[in-house]
């Protein structure tokens, strides 16, 4: 196996995670992936935004997720987008994708598998993970009434952010591992890219990363995280 090829394991909670050499780290916490997605990502960003969405029936919120990877953040919000019936158009960008061979094992069996409805009809968690990570790259795909989908294919660094947003995952790996993606200059670039009370989540909570946001015209706040977690920050732009 080559060195740099994510390796398959499974955490606390039963669902699957990957491992990447390249880094040194895990896509997600040991102690369990989906249950680290739903509580900073779903919880603390997509329906903390919802809650106080006051845009014109129709509007699209327009979320911006740092690091494609397992497609996980994706599939939740894209169940949290049927269930609320609100459209959400999903910006993720990611400069290692998976491979076929690899994403193709993933599966994550969740309590709102069946609740997507496409054109299709309904569709369970595992055969929506297949069309996130089959979906093309750099352009526009529509995989529900709910859900636009635009994986970027990219470095973070060299290429421009989308405009106008409404909600950031941002779930680069560590600082330590690619202390690139934390600079308080991309931190500036991504709010300049955000409307006023867009929400940024992530599992980081460092004193630093929190000081960097701030400078960069964030609000951020520490909260409870995930098992295995004490601390993660949410930021919202001024």
């Amino acid at each position: 196996m080559s060195q740099t090829i994510p390796q398959l394991e499974t955490t606390e909670d039963g669902s699957l995670t990957l491992y990447t050499p390249r880094f040194g780290e895990h896509y997600h916490s040991t102690h369990g992936a989906v249950q680290e997605s739903a509580h900073i990502y779903l919880g603390l960003g997509l329906r903390q935004r919802l809650e106080h969405w006051a845009e014109p029936e129709g509007a699209a919120l327009r979320c911006f997720e740092v690091g494609f990877g397992t497609g996980l953040n994706a599939l939740l919000s894209w169940m949290e987008a049927e269930r609320s019936h609100r459209l959400i158009h999903y910006y993720s960008i990611e400069r290692y994708p998976i491979p076929a061979e690899l994403y193709r094992q993933l599966h994550y069996e969740l309590s709102t598998a069946g609740a997507l409805s496409t054109a299709g009809g309904a569709e369970d968690s595992h055969s929506a993970l297949m069309r996130l990570h089959e979906a093309a790259w750099d352009e526009d795909v529509t995989l529900s009434r709910y859900f636009v989908l635009h994986k970027i294919s990219g470095d973070l660094n060299a290429l421009p952010f989308p405009s106008a947003l409404d909600l950031v995952y941002y779930d680069a790996f560590s600082p330590e591992s690619q202390p690139e993606l934390w600079r308080e200059e991309l931190f500036a670039q991504l709010r300049h890219c955000c409307r006023p009370g867009a929400i940024l989540t992530t599992y980081c909570a460092k004193g630093e990363v929190r000081r960097r946001l701030e400078r960069s015209g964030f609000s951020v706040e520490r909260l409870p995280g995930p098992p295995g977690k004490r601390e993660v920050l949410r930021a919202t732009a001024r």
